[in-house]
């Protein structure tokens, strides 16, 4: 198990290094400044408020799942449902950069905890978890991909609120979090708070990102396509610190020994399956298998499986119907 999370950190590394683009000379010094991932933001660019944000009642309620849930293979006729089992498999978007929540392993395969929450799907629509598309997207391209319909569901870590609920939906929760600090082991930082002023990094897309610019200490938001680009950036010293879940920095933290985490989370992040606005039959029947999942261990076992046991209690589902 470690020799394959050091190939892993070792290929992720080169991968990334890889992508850089090279920034200019330093001629007063003679030597080449460190190269900084494509696509960043600094600062970033911070998305407006949804004027939508406070008219969708409470965010963490969803659709109320069918009784009973239809057997796999045997999908409604004329459901989203049944149009994905005759295609064969279901397309899902997740991450492949966030250590044991959707990752590429040392072989190559995309794995962890959001992986095992869409595979269930599958095997519910289909009676075969391997019935599966996965398409790899960065946070920012989560929403679009479901408005285009590039894919059926997003598992992705993503937060549910009510600005994102104006443009998708969602499934109940399954998983909370809360948004913390990771900063390099001799920091001295204590938290978000202490951090005004300096450099601070998350992806682009995320509610980390508007967060991060909320705090009254002034910190300076940095954003980039994906959260081992933050990574580099704090090795680089060109970050002082990676604010976002606390699911993806202990993720973070298990690839680097040299960090580590600092204070308590700041926020709620309710974690859902994002699907697109109309396809709520495929909602409740999403949250159908959520609900089994919590009673008979599935979703205890995944737990186990990626963060370690023993599995706290499952987020209870709440209905808006």
């Amino acid at each position: 198990m470690k020799s394959a999370r050091a190939l892993l950190v070792a290929v992720s590394a080169a991968v990334l290094l890889a992508a850089c683009s090279a920034t200019p000379a330093d001629v007063t010094g003679g030597s080449v400044a460190a190269p900084v991932p494509n696509g960043v933001q600094d600062p970033a660019k911070i998305p407006p408020a949804a004027t939508a944000a406070t008219a969708c009642g409470d965010p963490v309620a969803s659709l109320r799942p069918p009784a009973p849930l239809p057997a796999p293979g045997h999908m409604p006729s004329g459901s989203t449902m049944a149009t994905i089992l005759a295609r064969g498999r279901l397309i899902v978007g997740v991450d492949q950069t966030t250590y044991l929540f959707g990752y590429r392993d040392s072989h190559g395969a995309i794995v962890g905890f959001d992986i095992d929450m869409a595979r269930a799907m599958a095997k519910a629509i289909f009676g075969d978890p391997s019935k599966i598309q996965f398409v790899a997207i960065t946070s920012a391209e989560r929403i679009p991909y479901l408005l285009e319909k590039k894919v059926d569901l997003v598992a992705d870590t993503m937060t549910i609120n009510c600005d994102r609920w104006a443009q998708v939906d969602f499934s109940t929760v399954y998983y909370n979090a809360g948004q913390s600090v990771l900063v390099p082991s001799t920091s001295k930082a204590t938290g978000i708070d202490s951090l005004g002023g300096q450099k601070v990094c998350a992806a682009i897309g995320s509610t980390s990102i508007t967060n991060i610019a909320a705090r009254k200490s002034h910190p300076i938001p940095v954003a980039v396509n994906d959260w081992t680009d933050c990574l580099v950036m704090l090795q680089q010293n060109q970050v002082a610190a990676i604010s976002t879940d606390d699911t993806i920095l202990r993720g973070l933290a298990a690839q680097d020994p040299d960090v580590k985490l600092v204070g308590q989370p700041f926020t709620s992040e309710p974690y859902g399956l994002a699907m697109a606005p109309s396809s709520s039959d495929l909602v409740r029947f999403v949250n159908g298998v959520l609900e089994q999942m919590r009673s008979n261990g599935q979703w205890a076992a995944i737990y186990d499986r990626w963060l370690g046991g023993p599995a706290p209690t499952p987020p209870g589902p709440k209905y808006k119907d």
